[in-house]
């Protein structure tokens, strides 16, 4: 009886994500998506904030521990969306049993990749903290800060996992719940740690780490909630078949994220003969454009379950209709948050340190240069969720890699020793650029195939 109800759900999901007005429903899932991005981001900017007044370098040191963010977050997408793009695809065509299969198979692997994780870092801690790119003077900074993140590792993997796995299916609301639940957390526990326990930015990376945990928590009990496909370790599969499905749609992820933790380790490395405030000035201006960058994925993130179950039910002109809603509406709130960001930068770059006079000037800098290109996040962001969502591998993986692998990296090796800082902080928007020109013949030829694909059905 239990499960003749739970197919009936299903049912009931697939015609809704196939028959629903576009607008609405991308909207309807955009919301939680875009909530869960935006709360994300901003305990990420949390930690920076209470973090900015114990000095320059403890600033630099949340810096220093991005790639590794970077790294454990491409772990997690590589199962979460590797799981959720194939798990949308055969909700879409109606095989629950290889969905349940696919979910268990991702969850577990991610549980275990991050447990590897941990016991490798936190054995290897000092050479890892250089390596990532801390001066001597952010090295006791860092080391406090990162043990802690390796430590949350395995959760922290699980909860991106879980977290894209539901909203695969459509239930952006219970990731919400999850995610958010876990950010409001570390943002509490962020002051009480650093100025009340005067933990410094041991405490911010422990708040982190309970945070993790308490989202692992939340998601891995709302994956049994109604018509979710159900996390059991007697589906756990881990075969070739799994793990090949799992590249086609996880590698982009795993590209993207891995291409930006290895720019980030170059980036902080030719940043830190300038000194430790270049390093502060670009962890500040990176948390705070990752505030737009969550919002306009939050809406991508509404419009891939719809693509996924349209495309699987060769609904192509659903598909083409969700893209263009989405782009729009992104474009709605890009592009007046570039011109509000480049008048008010100056005082936004303050926020974080008052007194740094020099931080300010840098980031500044950093900030509005960022400022010209953010209107073609959107474009960039749809196309390779898009890609991503449909199972074009080749395409997607070429956009994921394009802005940090084809565009940055070389970008900061050619300009740097020319420009000195400058060419590291005109090296990003130069890459926006170059991934925006990258993506049109991409799109094209996508939008070319669906067409032909509609005349032949």
């Amino acid at each position: 009886m239990e499960q003749i109800m739970k197919d009936d759900q299903q049912n009931e999901k697939f015609i809704k994500m196939t028959t629903a007005p576009i607008g609405p429903l991308i909207t309807g899932l955009a919301i939680p998506s875009a909530i869960i991005m935006l709360i994300s981001a901003l305990y990420n900017m949390a930690d920076t904030f209470f973090v900015s007044f114990l000095g320059t370098s403890a600033t630099a040191a949340v810096g220093v521990a991005f790639p590794l963010m970077a790294v454990i977050q491409a772990v997690g997408f590589f199962f979460g969306h590797g799981s959720g793009n194939y798990i949308a695809r055969e909700l879409g065509a109606q095989h629950h049993t290889n969905a349940s299969k696919m979910a268990a198979t991702g969850f577990f692997s991610a549980l275990i990749a991050g447990v590897l994780l941990a016991v490798f870092g936190i054995l290897f801690l000092d050479p890892l903290v250089r390596l990532l790119g801390a001066t001597d003077t952010i090295l006791p900074f860092a080391r406090d800060y990162i043990r802690f993140i390796f430590m949350g590792a395995p959760f922290m993997m699980c909860s991106l996992m879980q977290n894209n796995l539901l909203r695969y299916q459509g239930s952006s609301f219970h990731g919400m719940i999850g995610m958010v639940g876990g950010a409001l957390i570390n943002i509490a526990l962020d002051p009480l740690f650093i100025f009340v326990f005067h933990w410094g930015t041991g405490g911010a990376g422990f708040a982190t780490m309970i945070s993790q945990f308490i989202s692992f928590c939340l998601l891995f009990m709302a994956s049994g909630k109604k018509d979710n496909v159900r996390i059991r370790f007697k589906y756990f599969s881990p075969c070739l078949a799994n793990y090949r499905e799992m590249v086609r749609g996880g590698l982009p992820s795993l590209a993207r994220q891995g291409i930006a933790s290895v720019a980030g380790i170059c980036m902080n490395n030719l940043a830190g003969p300038f000194g430790d405030e270049v390093i502060a000035a670009i962890t500040i201006v990176q948390r705070v454009f990752m505030m737009a960058a969550s919002l306009v994925a939050g809406i991508g993130q509404g419009f891939q379950p719809v693509c996924g179950f349209n495309y699987g039910a060769k609904l192509f002109a659903r598909v083409k209709q969700g893209f263009r809603f989405s782009l729009i509406a992104m474009n709605i709130f890009l592009v007046p948050l570039g011109v509000l960001g480049f008048i008010f930068a100056p005082q936004i770059i303050a926020l974080f340190r008052p007194d740094d006079t020099l931080l300010i000037e840098i980031g500044t800098r950093a900030f509005r240069y960022q400022c010209y290109t953010i209107p073609l996040l959107g474009w960039i962001t749809i196309n390779s969720m898009m890609m991503q969502t449909m199972g074009k591998a080749f395409e997607a993986s070429l956009l994921a890699v394009a802005r940090q692998g084809l565009f940055l990296l070389p970008l900061l090796f050619l300009l740097t020793p020319l420009l000195g800082f400058t060419g590291i902080l005109v090296s990003q928007p130069a890459a926006d650029l170059g991934t925006f020109i990258l993506s049109i013949p991409l799109s094209i030829r996508v939008f070319r195939e669906m067409k032909e694909s509609e005349k032949r059905e």
